[in-house]
């Protein structure tokens, strides 16, 4: 019989997990450039490619995998993936402050990818522990967690590159992760029932027991695309902060802040919108997520000054805070329980693909339309997002048309 508290305590542990991994993930990220740098002699051509190929490698691998280790999380159970997932990362990750060569950094990013998991899995464990009623605030302040620690991971890391060396920070790094898999190991617990490998279902008999398979597949596509348009501003929002700036003193602060504003107001937002979607309906909040967010990124295309920049991001957040909680609440709506880890699973395979697509195509409508072009093809994009869950999802037209009747009354 479950412990009908054991789901707070899993909430409490797992937040703090979530918080180490997501810190200990983007503490690498600011100067892994630089780190290729150091391995060795290369044109500024050269660097460029290396740097990419480090990056998406990575991003490449978790979406091929990501639905294989789903598979067997609803097999062996979510907490299984969790320890997976922590070990192998600090492990790994530890590693990459002893390379001496591109290559050896190159594979160990390509170990990286098979070992990731640990967010998909904390949020299946959430979701399947938790009460129906209660797994849209539970998921929202589980999406805090993450989202923290990115935003503290780059100014931790920096400054432990700066205070130590780049392939130090690698060992802490590894290290923290240590902390999250022991964390997992003695304070998460899971009511879990093996399934047997013969009675494991087929993809096809996972998506005959949806109550609706074309409401998971728009929303996992969905996932795509509101990543791509987080990813596609990353590459090009420092020179974006620089061309709105009258001079170039700061520039590496003023861009840091400005990087890190939607990550704060998601924070304060997700659970906010969490409890407000139990209460009103999933389907509302993520419908008005897309239009917030449609009508954020688009004039962030026409400011004429940081501060406006600025003001925009933060709200930007706050979108974020409704979307990326209420699509993996619906997938969990959606979804039998024996069957979450893989949903889950497929939800970061295409996360990883809308990272990796939206790198490429902020870079390639940048070169075509400028840096004041990615924000209006982010807003075109997720207004055809929306287009497609609202006609796609038939509950999400009852529900925005519902809030339009009372609105209106």
């Amino acid at each position: 019989m479950k412990d009908q508290n054991g789901w707070r305590r899993n909430l409490a542990v797992l937040w703090l997990g979530t918080f180490i991994a997501g810190m200990g993930f983007s503490e690498i990220m600011p100067f892994l450039s630089l780190y290729v740098d150091q391995l060795g002699t290369f044109t500024k051509g050269q660097l460029t490619i290396y740097s990419g190929v480090t990056y998406a490698v990575t991003f490449f691998v978790i979406a091929v995998v990501s639905p294989l280790w789903g598979q067997l999380a609803d097999r062996k159970g979510r907490k299984l993936m969790l320890l997976r997932s922590s070990a192998g990362m600090a492990i790994v990750i530890a590693l990459m402050g002893l390379v001496h060569n591109i290559w050896m950094l190159i594979l160990l990013r390509f170990l990286q990818g098979l070992c990731a998991g640990y967010i998909p899995n904390a949020s299946a464990l959430i979701a399947t522990e938790t009460p129906k009623a209660k797994s849209g605030s539970a998921l929202g302040i589980l999406t805090t967690g993450y989202v923290s620690g990115n935003l503290i991971g780059p100014i931790l890391g920096g400054a432990l590159a700066a205070i130590f060396s780049i392939r130090m920070t690698f060992f802490i790094t590894g290290f923290l992760l240590a902390v999250v898999f022991f964390l997992s190991l003695f304070l998460v617990h899971e009511h879990f029932t093996p399934i047997p490998r013969a009675k494991m279902q087929s993809t096809k008999e996972v998506f005959a027991s949806f109550k609706s398979a074309r409401a998971i597949i728009i929303l996992l596509i969905s996932t795509m695309l509101i990543q791509m348009g987080n990813n596609s501003i990353t590459p090009i929002l420092s020179l974006y902060v620089r061309e709105l700036m009258s001079h170039t003193a700061n520039l590496t602060i003023v861009a840091g802040i400005i990087a890190a504003l939607p990550g704060i107001s998601t924070l304060v937002s997700a659970p906010q919108l969490g409890r407000l979607g139990d209460r009103i309906g999933t389907e509302k909040v993520l419908m008005g997520g897309f239009i917030f967010a449609v009508l954020m990124y688009f004039p962030q295309g026409f400011v004429s000054t940081v501060g406006m920049l600025g003001v925009l991001r933060f709200m930007i957040g706050i979108s974020d805070g409704a979307l990326f909680p209420t699509v993996q609440t619906l997938l969990v709506k959606n979804s039998p329980v024996n069957v979450t880890g893989r949903v889950f699973s497929w939800n970061q395979s295409f996360q990883a693909l809308g990272s990796m697509l939206g790198s490429l195509l902020g870079g390639f409508v940048s070169n075509l339309f400028d840096y004041r072009g990615v924000f209006i093809f982010t807003a075109i994009a997720l207004a055809a997002d929306f287009l497609l869950v609202y006609i796609g999802i038939p509950s999400t037209r009852f529900h925005f048309h519902a809030s339009n009747s009372e609105s209106s009354n």
